[in-house]
């Protein structure tokens, strides 16, 4: 019988900033498999909202090679409004996050993902990411 190798529980914090909204924005998101720290990420964004900020940081993080083929992934941001539409609790009205929502759908279409709204104070990794990315325009 084949050895079958448990696939690592994937939990990734998320954060968009955005000075000024909308103002020069950025993003960031750092992944951790079983409990450790695998990657980070982060990306500068332009001018944008801090609603855009926070659906891209997710957008960004599921592109990460380490993530990609993931088949379970959970979700963590303090944007309570991206929380409630990914699961959806909260329509998406704005013309903006429509698109990304629905980016967001098909790479996570038969996967196992959830979304936890958590306190700003436990995501200060991905905001830093996020701010860093502002500042240097990564």
């Amino acid at each position: 019988m084949p050895c079958l190798k448990k696939m690592p529980k994937i939990d990734i914090f998320s954060d968009g900033a955005s000075r000024g909204n909308p103002g020069e924005a950025g993003c960031g998101y750092v992944v951790f498999a079983d409990g450790q720290e695998i990657a980070t990420g982060k990306k500068y964004l332009g001018q944008t909202t801090n609603n855009i900020a926070e659906y891209s940081a997710v957008i960004h993080a599921l592109k990460d090679p380490l993530v990609k083929d993931a088949a379970e992934v959970n979700f963590f941001l303090d944007s309570e409004l991206v929380v409630k539409q990914m699961k959806g609790e909260y329509r998406v009205k704005h013309e903006g996050l429509i698109p990304l929502k629905a980016e967001i759908d098909r790479m996570i279409y038969g996967k196992k993902v959830t979304f936890t709204h958590v306190p700003r104070n436990q995501n200060k990794i991905a905001d830093r990411l996020a701010n860093e990315a502002i500042d240097g325009k990564v």
